[in-house]
């Protein structure tokens, strides 16, 4: 997540589907790609960076952090990773990583979290360390030149020199980030590089993540996995979490609760199957909004300040966290394109040029914390009653309680006559259950899509000829983070679209073919289909009959992608659905 907008006190924060997560990420073929791993990007806590001293990157020698006797060498680290990747079972993973993490000095369970599930920094850091294709390959030749042994590294060092790339600024700073890393693959044995190189690309392919290192740091802790899961849900930084679990306890993790002008981690909803599903999981009777094709954020405001956008200020409280979504419209108020709002969020310039070019709405559907008060425990109908004595009317989103099917379906054509996705379903009962995906709320479309990611593409021919316009497209593994690939498609791109698009795919490429470039599993696109199709030709032994991408999801990273486990559900309903 990071901020929209920032005025005052008031904090707008764009939110992404929770469960980030590192594990085993394989090529489109269901191998790792040869020579080197896909790359993508490493992100962490810009809260809790360290204060670390800034020098110029010059040719002859670089900043190290100074190491001390007591610090963690890095290979017991590497050593731990061979370990986890060897055993499949989960009990195992967890005694392991329990153990390890026991064993760290408090400064350094952090950054040794972040290497093991292949993150390097925390999750919000704004950091990367925009290291291309080519800088890699040429650290990786410079570093066969070393004739000197080595110092051992340390974890800290590591996490240091990591730092140092992702921070290197200025005309020569690419040529700075090729040096660093040689230095740093140049210091280190044949384990340590493949886990550094691992982290470069931020995928460990070791069976970690997310959800397993979380019951490790459970474990290691000796507190209840759900205190863990809890506190990472409201301070979203994992390497944090592990150390005021390991260091404070079971008191610490509950001492960390919702902060305002804080990003956290939305609720999910599980994709409705049919409308009976709906109403028998609410008990008979659900509350029904408009599904909007926007970008979820979370309007936290703290303390009354001149400086805050309109909206915001008119609302009768001093303190409160509102949650909603952003939407892009026109003249007319008619819902825009996805890609037309991430237009207006990536804007740095011309900022009242772009509000007349391309408005923006404001929609809420949620109140989860109000004058020192915070409401994710109370019941969803409690918290919608609290938003309506808030918020005006206007900028509520369109909502109904319903108890029969035939009451939701004239909603939802209304939902797509006025431009937007389908409906949300809610429990009235239901708390806000942070960052989990449940039967509490549910999505309604129209169509079967899967949320994708492009793992590969080919040069087009014809009229494409000159662009990467043939997408290879995969779900992901969930236990161990693999990608399988189940179709490729062309179809559902402008020209202009496929010209972005080959040009950010080339940034993200990991090897070359002569048909196209292997890439990041980084570029997430909703792909509408007909039909779930069993097949032998991709390694998942299915393929999507008719896809076509129906937008890019640029507020979606690769561990937002739908699982291979929800294809199959996906597969198997078609035939209730034909009774079959």
């Amino acid at each position: 997540m990071g901020p929209v907008g920032h005025l005052g006190r008031l904090l707008l924060l764009p939110e992404r589907d929770p469960q980030r997560s590192s594990g085993r990420r394989r090529g489109p073929d269901g191998r790792v790609p040869r020579g080197l791993l896909p790359l993508s990007r490493a992100n962490g806590d810009a809260g809790r960076r360290r204060n670390v001293e800034t020098r110029s990157l010059g040719w002859s020698g670089f900043a190290v952090t100074p190491t001390t006797p007591e610090e963690t060498p890095f290979a017991r680290l590497a050593d731990l990773t061979t370990k986890l990747e060897a055993t499949t079972k989960r009990l195992e993973k967890r005694a392991l990583l329990a153990a390890f993490l026991r064993s760290l000095r408090r400064e350094e369970v952090a950054p040794a979290v972040h290497l093991i599930v292949g993150r390097i920094f925390a999750e919000s850091d704004s950091r990367a360390l925009n290291v291309g294709w080519a800088t890699l390959k040429k650290a990786l030749a410079g570093t066969k030149q070393a004739t000197l042994v080595p110092r051992p590294l340390t974890i800290l060092e590591v996490t240091h020199m990591f730092g140092q790339i992702a921070e290197a600024r200025g005309a020569d700073s690419t040529r700075a980030r090729r040096r660093l890393l040689e230095s740093l693959l140049g210091r280190a044995s044949e384990g340590e590089r493949d886990v550094l190189l691992r982290n470069v690309f931020g995928e460990m392919r070791i069976g970690v993540n997310e959800g397993v290192m979380l019951e490790g740091i459970a474990d290691a802790a000796g507190v209840e996995a759900d205190s863990v899961r809890t506190a990472h849900m409201f301070l979203g930084d994992l390497g944090l979490v592990a150390e005021i679990a390991l260091f404070e306890g079971a008191a610490g993790l509950r001492s960390r609760g919702l902060r305002l002008l804080a990003p956290m981690k939305p609720m999910l909803a599980e994709m409705a199957e049919d409308l009976d599903e709906v109403l028998r999981e609410h008990g008979g009777q659900t509350a029904i909004e408009y599904k909007l094709d926007g970008a979820r954020i979370q309007i936290h405001r703290k303390d009354s300040l001149p400086e805050i956008v309109a909206i915001a200020k008119s609302l009768p409280a001093s303190e409160f966290l509102l949650e909603g979504e952003v939407v892009a419209v026109d003249a007319d108020g008619k819902p825009l394109p996805f890609q037309d709002l991430m237009r207006r969020f990536r804007r740095v310039h011309g900022i009242e040029a772009a509000q007349e070019e391309i408005p923006l709405k404001l929609y809420l559907f949620d109140l989860l914390h109000l004058d020192g008060r915070t409401l994710i425990d109370e019941p969803y109908r409690e918290r919608w009653r609290l938003l309506e004595g808030l918020v005006p009317s206007e900028f509520l989103t369109a909502r109904r309680i319903v108890k029969r099917k035939e009451e939701i379906e004239p909603f939802l054509q209304a939902a797509l006559t006025a431009g937007h996705e389908g409906l949300m379903a809610k429990a009235l009962d239901s708390t806000y259950s942070v960052g989990k995906r449940g039967k509490k709320w549910f999505k309604i479309k129209p169509a079967d899509r899967l949320d994708m990611a492009i793992v590969a593409a080919e040069w087009g021919s014809g009229r494409r000829e000159g662009w990467l316009s043939n997408y290879w497209l995969a779900v992901r593994e969930e236990a161990t983070d693999a990608f399988q690939m189940i179709g490729k498609t062309f179809k559902g791109l402008t020209d202009a679209e496929f010209e972005t698009m080959t040009e950010r795919l080339r940034g993200l490429a990991t090897s070359e073919e002569r048909w196209g470039f292997h890439v990041r599993p980084e570029v997430v696109v909703e792909v509408a289909y007909n039909e779930i199709q069993r097949s032998p030709r991709y390694p998942s032994g299915f393929a999507l009959r008719f896809a076509r991408i129906t937008r890019i999801r640029d507020d979606k990273g690769p561990e937002d992608v739908d699982t291979y486990a929800r294809l199959k559900e996906l597969y198997a309903k078609q035939f209730e659905r034909k009774g079959r």
